[in-house]
C-alpha cells in the first residue's frame, strides 16, 4: 500500500490541491456500530449465505465515515495526540504479514492500540502478507503466493486473526488484506491470487472477523469486482482501492459497480504526502472512508 508506485509520479502541486478537499470532506466524521450487510449490489446474499459478510450470531461491526491516513510505521503516541488537530480521525496500521515494508513496528502494541482508540482514533488494520506471483513491485517479489494458494491463504488468515486479537481487536473487526499491484492479464497468476484471497476471506470470516481487501483499482480491485459479478463466493466484505492523483471519490470508481460495496469502501487517493499537524510532521497516504474498522477492547 505504502509502496504502490507503478505509475504514481509524485506531484507536490497535486497533493496540495487535494488538501482542501480532504478538510471539507472530513469535517464531520461519523462512527456507528452496525450489523454486517452484504457488499454486493446485483446479487445481494442474505445474511448467513455463502460469501455474505456475516450471519446470525456474528459479532457487531463498527463503521466509520471520514478521513484517514496510513503510514509505514505506526506513529508515536505523541504524534497521534498532536494529529488530533488534523482533519483525520482514523489511521491505517500495518499490524502483521511477512510482506510489510516496515516489519519492525516499535510503537505498535496492545497499549498503543488502546491509547490511540481512547484518544478518539478509529483503527484500520492492514495485513500485508504474501503477494501475487506476478506482483509488479520489485521489493515484493520475495514473498510470493506459492503452489498451494488455498492452504496458504488459510494459514495467513489465521495469522491475521491471531495478531489482531493480540493487539486487542475484537471479533467483528475489519481486517484488510493488502495485495500490491500485479499483472491481472497473467491468467495463471491471477487465478492463483484469487484462490489465495478467497481462502483468506473465508478463514477470516469463519473466525468471526470481517475480511477486507486492499489493492490498486486497476489490478486486484478490478479482478475482485469481476469475480463478484461472476457470482464467486467468499468475496471481501469491504474494498479499499488505490487510485492516486484524484480527489476522494468513493462511489465514482470506474473499476467498481456504483452500487457494489455500499458503505464498505475506502479510497486511497494520494500517497507519500508530507503533512504537519500540532507541530508533528509525518509522511502519509490519504484516504476517504465509508467502511468498517476495528473493534477495540
Amino acid at each position: 500500500m505504502r509502496r504502490l508506485k507503478l505509475t504514481l509520479a509524485r506531484s507536490l502541486t497535486g497533493l496540495l490541491a487535494v488538501t482542501g478537499l480532504l478538510a471539507s470532506s472530513a469535517a464531520t466524521p461519523a462512527v456507528a456500530a452496525s450489523p454486517p450487510s452484504s457488499p454486493a449490489s446485483s446479487a445481494v446474499a442474505p445474511p448467513g449465505a455463502p460469501g455474505a459478510p456475516g450471519g446470525s450470531g456474528s459479532a457487531p461491526t463498527v463503521s466509520f465515515k471520514g478521513a484517514a491516513f496510513d503510514t509505514c510505521n505506526a506513529p508515536s503516541l505523541a504524534d497521534m495526540r498532536a494529529w488530533r488537530s488534523s482533519p483525520y480521525r482514523a489511521i491505517g496500521i500495518y499490524y502483521a504479514g511477512r510482506g510489510r515494508h516496515c516489519p519492525v513496528q516499535r510503537n505498535l502494541n496492545k497499549n498503543w492500540v488502546t491509547q490511540v482508540h481512547a484518544m478518539g482514533w478509529q483503527v484500520l488494520p492492514v495485513f500485508l502478507g504474501s503477494q501475487a506471483p506476478c506482483v509488479v513491485a520489485q521489493n515484493k517479489k520475495g514473498v510470493p503466493i506459492g503452489s498451494r494458494p488455498v492452504q496458504q491463504g488459510r494459514t495467513e488468515a489465521g495469522q491475521a486473526v491471531e495478531q489482531a486479537r493480540a493487539l486487542g481487536m475484537l471479533a467483528g473487526s475489519a481486517l484488510y488484506l493488502d495485495l500490491e499491484a500485479y499483472d491481472v492479464h497473467n491468467a495463471s497468476c491471477a487465478r492463483t491470487t484469487l484462490d489465495f484471497v478467497r481462502a483468506w476471506n473465508k478463514e477470516v470470516r469463519g473466525r468471526g472477523y470481517l475480511p477486507g481487501f486492499y489493492s490498486s483499482a486497476d489490478s486486484g480491485v478490478r479482478q475482485i469486482e469481476q469475480a463478484r459479478v461472476a457470482g464467486k463466493s467468499d468475496m471481501p466484505a469491504a474494498i479499499w482501492f488505490a487510485r492516486w492523483h484524484t480527489g476522494p471519490a468513493l462511489y465514482q470508481e470506474a473499476a467498481l459497480h456504483k452500487d457494489a460495496w455500499q458503505h464498505r469502501r475506502i479510497h486511497q487517493y494520494a500517497g507519500d504526502a508530507a503533512e504537519t499537524h500540532g507541530g508533528r510532521r509525518l509522511v502519509v497516504d490519504r484516504n476517504q472512508v465509508d467502511a468498517p474498522v476495528a473493534r477495540i477492547g
